[in-house]
């Protein structure tokens, strides 16, 4: 009755956050799925994060099996598909609500900051320089600082650990081929760049006579194309605006000057044709297919995407692309960047427990993900299903939803440096000489792309600064007039009127309590 109790306390004040936010629990770990231990002694572990479409880990599956030589635990993961996160979100709260919440998951939209004042997460902060040491010393002090600002009892508190980015992970990508194939230059100005769409409109860069061309564009919600916001000196996180300094305060971009001067260049785009007419439509796999049908001039993504556009587009049209980094093109007035976050929110949280052998078990997960020598086994995986043997050394294979196990632990994504990015694909180039011409790609790209990125001033804010506005957070209010102004529903000015509301609607508490937020961390 007690964890009944607890639970429905927790369910009602994360509902708050969001309408697909959940719960969570603090009772007996039994009542709240504890996992069993095997007859040898292995914990077993049920860990959540993110799936695209992969296989589960069940119970002595080869996954599991692998997880379980490199950690010493027995780790299982449900099939739950991101899908972009909400089915994620939405099966993480059912699963918490019902007393059911993973030993170790990734929280999404803020949950952890109810989940931890109603005592759902466990107190990591004396634990891991104990237990975890090869994670503790992985991350530099200044990010477990961050941390600390994110525990909303505000006693500084480490209750997850971060999603750590030391380095510019996003970029503007254009066809250099496409380029060299009409005698154009890389465009460095605004100007330039529209031209520059325009001769990709027009002019048959893909040579198939066509006329099938899409300049640039992006996706629904106007996310995936930060480079063209990214002209007027907008802090932005794959479409969201995030926040930073403007006129000598800490500001939410999307209700600045520079966010109405953007969305009215946009509009303009968008009117010429030089902006994908379905961008607003353009669901992940629309958009991408797009880029991989060899029709698309500019896109944004990570600069390492290089790689992974241009083998999907040889295998799917025979073409060999070169996607190289868009300059970060300043409009007139405007100082333009790549967005860069060094922390973007928790990767890991953990369920909070009294048994110690669970709590034993997570911290060897744990110590395991922060340990730079077991980061390649984590990254090919096992061989003969995520990897393979080539020229004696191991080459990760190509994605097959149906027959590979979706690996769980990815340092390489959420923890490693750049160092280990571009060493990484320099192994891939010695295992196998004929993907050098795609993955020197990747190399170029994410090596050009630092000297774009900025840190921007909300760099590791967390999410509790939203609470309470659920629709600020989701950015409700943005989308739809972001929208209907690229589209030319709503007049320019509209902007105004949205500014008005967003402040009135939360926009002034949320800006309150992310300066408050700022002025302690700096």
């Amino acid at each position: 009755m007690k964890a009944k109790k607890v639970m429905a306390l927790v369910l009602a004040g994360i509902l708050t956050v969001s309408a697909f936010a959940g719960c969570g629990e603090n009772g007996d770990p039994k009542e709240s799925g504890s996992k069993s231990v095997s007859e040898n002694g292995t914990v077993e572990l049920e860990v959540w994060n993110c799936n695209t479409g992969f296989l589960p880990c069940e119970k002595d599956s080869e996954l599991y099996n692998f997880y379980k030589e490199l950690t010493g635990v027995g780790i299982i993961q449900p099939y739950v598909e991101w899908n972009g996160g909400s089915n994620y979100q939405q099966q993480l709260n059912l699963k918490i609500s019902a007393g059911e919440m993973p030993d170790l998951f990734l929280p999404v939209n803020g949950m952890e900051a109810d989940l931890i004042k109603n005592g759902a997460l466990l107190d990591l902060t004396d634990i891991l320089p104990e237990k975890a040491p090869h994670l503790w010393e992985s991350v530099p002090e200044e990010v477990w600082d961050i941390v600390r600002s994110y525990d909303p009892t505000g006693e500084g508190r480490i209750y997850g650990v971060p999603n750590v980015r030391g380095f510019t992970v996003y970029s503007g990508l254009i066809r250099q081929d496409w380029l060299d194939a009409l005698d154009l230059e890389m465009p460095t100005t605004q100007d330039e760049f529209v031209e520059v769409l325009r001769a990709f409109k027009e002019d048959d860069p893909n040579g198939n006579g066509m006329a099938d061309e899409i300049p640039t564009g992006g996706r629904e919600e106007a996310k995936w194309m930060d480079h063209l916001f990214a002209m007027y000196g907008l802090a932005m996180q794959e479409g969201a605006p995030d926040w930073d300094i403007y006129d000598g305060e800490l500001t939410y971009a999307g209700v600045t000057e520079n966010m109405k001067d953007a969305l009215q260049f946009i509009r303009g785009l968008y009117e010429e044709g030089l902006l994908d007419p379905e961008t607003l439509l353009n669901d992940k796999a629309g958009w991408e297919g797009k880029i991989n049908s060899d029709r698309v001039g500019v896109c944004y993504h990570w600069a390492e995407s290089a790689t992974a556009f241009s083998e999907a587009m040889k295998t799917a049209t025979g073409t060999e692309p070169d996607w190289a980094v868009l300059p970060a093109i300043s409009a007139p007035g405007y100082e333009s960047f790549y967005t860069t976050k060094q922390v973007t929110g928790l990767e890991w949280v953990v369920k909070n427990t009294e048994d110690e052998a669970v709590i034993d078990a997570v911290m060897k997960v744990l110590d395991a993900y922060g340990n730079p020598d077991l980061w390649d086994d984590f990254y090919y995986g096992i061989e003969g299903m995520h990897s393979e043997k080539v020229n004696g050394k191991l080459q990760k294979k190509a994605d097959d939803k149906g027959t590979q196990q979706n690996l769980i632990i990815n340092p390489a994504n959420s923890l490693a440096d750049l160092e280990f990015k571009v060493e990484m694909f320099k192994d891939m180039e010695a295992a196998d000489e004929s993907r050098t011409w795609a993955l020197d790609q990747a190399i170029r790209d994410l090596e050009e792309v630092q000297q774009y990125g900025k840190v921007v001033a909300g760099d590791g804010m967390p999410s509790s600064v939203y609470e309470g506005y659920p629709d600020i957070l989701n950015r409700t209010l943005y989308v739809e007039y972001a929208s209907k102004i690229i589209t030319g529903e709503y007049d320019i000015d509209k902007f105004d009127e949205f500014v008005e509301k967003w402040y009135a609607s939360g926009g002034e508490e949320v800006t309150k309590a992310a300066r408050e937020w700022y002025a302690k961390t700096q």
